[in-house]
């Protein structure tokens, strides 16, 4: 095969910028002509960065979506891109946007005319973990062997992710942004209500009308700061802290090192915030970040990208290419926010109708509400060497397990670590005609994943978004 270009966006909606990247990807069959193809992405190209604006807002609920849009068409115009030849990437409404009334609605919108997006939304955990791809300290932790933790301090939220060796090994977001408390002609014009909460302690609050200069505002930002510390260093434990958003860090060795990204991080590396026309306090937040004692015994590596972090992962890094001995349904395509389930196979006695019954019931209680079935991915990631006879039994497991139940809207969907999904797809479909079958390999996910699996491009692949939101360290 000669390459294949296929184009991807990324869009990060933020509590307060958004902003846009359109890149390409060339994906190559890099297997030897006797081989089994496997197409990779061989490079990846930014061809259009937007410039950052700020998130516009109907009121202080809502965001504007048509301004969205608008913004959205235009960044396509200037990349000489049509919505239609998208095929990957994300929209991610991020920080406290993602609470705003009708958040879901303008990604949901978004994703349904702006091109074929995979990713439409994003908890902060995940938001963390793409913050850090796009950052490129991922690759650092692959590079150094260090444990690293990315910090992603927006408008609203610090989104924290660890990694070694380049995989998440936790996740943590905060309540410690740049816009958490605005001003307006040297007054404070707004706090937001994670600030109001951390001061229901203090014997006198900050209030709406004090000075932005005030020393009430330089001890809001040292607790903001000391929070990120205690954090970084293992020592948040507390369930209930006002400033924690979710659940406590779930990482359980200890960071070595630290990378600042998001737009408070322009800051940090960028020694004067000239380009800063916002009213809030970023930048002296980014100050104290960098004086604080306990941060500095951490080693600080650079980012490669700050403000645009979120943004260029959402656009670059989400995706993942299938194998190409792929069985698929072209009709069922794409299909958004599948849960996975592993089914564990004993390699010794391969009691496949056991194994298969046994993590369908599961999948059935951890996914479906109620008496409403929802479609879900067995992985198998571990099969042992498989006979056609064996490859035939597993598959009238499955259909025999999951036929009955199957419709277009939900297929049989397998994901294969190994290079199986073709003899288990077209097995399936010799066996049964009718079932719709969605049977991938080459992609490496775990129980608690979420998978976004694309249309069928030329080479016969799809792109995959896996969606780990969860972690727990290997």
């Amino acid at each position: 095969m000669k390459t294949e270009k296929i184009y991807s966006a990324g869009i990060d909606i933020g509590t307060s910028t958004t902003k846009m990247v359109v890149s390409s990807f060339l994906l190559k069959n890099v297997a030897g002509v006797t081989h089994v193809p496997r197409i990779e992405i061989i490079e990846k190209t930014v061809l259009h960065q937007s410039p950052i604006i700020k998130t516009p807002f109907i009121n202080k609920e809502i965001i504007d979506m048509e301004k969205i849009e608008q913004f959205i068409f235009q960044q396509y115009q200037l990349a000489q891109i049509s919505p239609a030849d998208i095929s990957t990437g994300a929209i991610i409404i991020t920080g406290e946007s993602a609470t705003k009334e009708n958040a879901s609605e303008v990604v949901h919108a978004i994703s349904d005319t702006a091109g074929h997006f995979l990713v439409a939304t994003a908890g902060p955990d995940l938001e963390g973990i793409i913050a850090a791809k796009g950052a490129g300290t991922l690759q650092q932790s692959k590079n150094t062997a260090k444990i690293i933790a990315n910090i992603d301090i927006g408008g609203g939220t610090a989104n924290i992710a660890v990694m070694q060796f380049g995989e998440v090994i936790g996740t943590c977001t905060l309540h410690v942004g740049g816009r958490l408390i605005e001003f307006h002609n040297g007054i404070i014009q707004s706090i937001s209500p994670p600030i109001i909460k951390l001061m229901e302690k203090w014997s006198n609050p900050l209030n709406v009308g004090d000075s932005a200069e005030d020393i009430r505002v330089t001890q809001i930002i040292q607790e903001l700061v000391e929070i990120v510390a205690k954090t970084l260093s293992g020592q948040l434990t507390d369930e209930q802290h006002p400033l924690l958003l979710g659940h406590l860090p779930t990482w359980d060795k200890p960071v070595e090192a630290v990378v600042f990204s998001g737009g408070v991080a322009a800051c940090i590396y960028e020694n004067e915030c000239t380009n800063r026309q916002y009213d809030d306090i970023g930048e002296k937040l980014a100050k104290n970040l960098l004086q604080h004692e306990r941060l500095q015994s951490f080693l600080w590596l650079k980012p490669e990208e700050t403000a645009r972090a979120t943004v260029t992962g959402a656009g670059t890094q989400t995706t993942e290419i299938s194998g190409a001995t792929i069985q698929v349904d072209a009709e069922v395509l794409p299909l958004k926010n599948v849960p996975v389930f592993d089914c564990h196979m004993d390699t010794n006695s391969k009691e496949f109708d056991y194994a298969v019954k046994t993590a369908i019931e599961r999948a059935d209680a951890l996914f479906s509400m109620q008496e409403n079935r929802s479609p879900f991915a067995l992985y198998f990631s571990q099969l042992p060497y498989l006979s056609f006879q064996d490859v035939r039994v597993l598959c009238e497991a499955i259909l025999k397990h999951l036929a009955t139940r199957s419709s277009k809207e939900i297929p049989i969907i397998i994901v294969i670590q190994s290079d199986y999904a073709k003899v288990i797809g077209q097995t399936i479909q010799a066996i049964n005609r009718t079932v719709p079958i969605i049977c991938i390999d080459q992609i490496k996910v775990e129980t608690g994943d979420y998978i976004d699996i694309g249309e069928v491009l030329p080479s016969g692949v799809v792109p995959v978004v896996v969606k780990t939101l969860a972690f727990h360290s290997k």
